[in-house]
């Protein structure tokens, strides 16, 4: 049996067994009724934590940012401004045009996950009939496509007096912003208090199996509570699973710095190996994301395939077959996702099967070992 390296994202991580304890010993009611105790308590710690007057649990990340628009934006033919590389853009198939009806006007995100601010200040509408009215502006920290990378408090700062200046509101894609927090050694609120709403995902590099948190002031959360509804994310004795994210919070912040760590110590182990298909940068791994750069000529598409399948030859030269599952970015990129799972020995194990998948494009063979399925 192959050893298998699950790099593909901080989502696929699996309960741990006390939080499996504690879903199975969940109090539990009718979370439509308002009748689940430990909902209202994730909430409840959720919202102290960031500080803010409310939260509301929902089904995933995706809904919970679309909750923020359609509670922020109260009319269709309004808009906000957020970047071209955000999450919220690319990966919630326009959820924000086509559920809320709020059109997103882009900024070009920087490669650091911030934008230019006289460009954004430039794009809010003045008031006109032929124009949409634009209502907020949306930030992403940590910032995936940017490489997991951690932006600047100063900015955010920056973007809430922009916000301000406009009458507009400010909503956090703070997917993983427990890892921002983490990797500049401050408490969530640090980052928060700069936005009007967040949007706190539990099932990435924190552990839970399901679900995010929503939080902002109380009329706003009770606009999202309504939109929550109609959009089907009113559940019942969920309790079961806000208990995992309670454990979530509780141990899995703590464990963010490992996952870190982790990164850096993949991000070094590929530099070391000296190989021509693949390299990353060190100085731009600050937190649980680690990206494979091709090499000129080497495609991503295969690499990534040949990571993932155990060649022929490959137990005989490498003692036993290894599969090293990534995430494609591009052609010419590959994402590697830390997570809790992930220890010394996986990275030890990743960075053999990259060396070795080296190997096959250095000797020209690459393409006669692409899986034949």
């Amino acid at each position: 049996m192959a050893y298998v390296v699950d790099f593909r994202s901080d989502t696929v991580t699996k309960p741990c067994a006390d939080m499996r304890k504690a879903m199975f010993e969940a109090e539990v009611g009718d979370d439509v009724w308002g009748d689940d105790p430990t909902v209202k308590k994730l909430e409840e710690t959720m919202a102290k934590m960031l500080k803010k007057d409310a939260a509301l649990f929902v089904p995933s990340g995706t809904m919970s940012n679309l909750l923020a628009i359609l509670a922020h934006c109260q009319g269709r033919g309004e808009e906000v401004l957020l970047g071209d590389q955000s999450h919220i853009m690319l990966y919630e198939q326009g959820g924000i045009a086509q559920f809320a009806g709020v059109n997103p006007r882009t900024l070009v995100n920087k490669p650091d996950g911030t934008f230019d601010l006289q460009d954004a200040k430039s794009k809010i509408r003045m008031e006109d009939i032929h124009y949409p009215r634009t209502r907020a502006i949306c930030i992403e920290n940590t910032h995936n496509a940017a490489g997991g990378k951690v932006v600047p408090i100063e900015f955010i700062q920056k973007v809430r007096e922009l916000a301000d200046s406009h009458s507009l509101q400010v909503h956090l894609d703070g997917a993983r912003i427990m890892n921002a927090a983490v990797a500049m050694d401050v408490t969530p609120d640090t980052i928060a208090q700069y936005c009007d709403s967040v949007s706190v995902c539990l099932s990435k590099g924190l552990g839970a199996p399901v679900g995010s948190c929503l939080v902002g002031s109380k009329e706003f959360i009770k606009r999202a509570h309504r939109h929550r509804k109609a959009l089907g994310g009113g559940m019942r004795q969920v309790g079961i699973l806000a208990a995992a994210g309670l454990v979530a919070l509780e141990k899995g912040i703590p464990r963010l710095k490992t996952d870190h760590e982790n990164a850096k110590l993949l991000a070094q182990g590929v530099i070391d190996l000296k190989c021509p298909s693949v390299t990353c940068d060190l100085a731009a791994t600050e937190t649980n994301m680690v990206y494979l750069m091709m090499g000129e000529g080497v495609s991503a598409k295969l690499f990534y395939l040949l990571c993932g399948t155990v060649t022929e030859g490959e137990e005989q030269e490498l003692g036993q077959g290894i599969q090293v599952q990534l995430c494609p970015v591009s052609d010419t990129c590959l994402r590697v996702a830390i997570h809790h799972h992930i220890t010394a020995e996986h990275i030890a194990m990743a960075l053999k099967k990259i060396a070795y998948v080296d190997k096959l494009f250095q000797s020209g063979e690459a393409a006669k070992h692409l899986p034949k399925n």
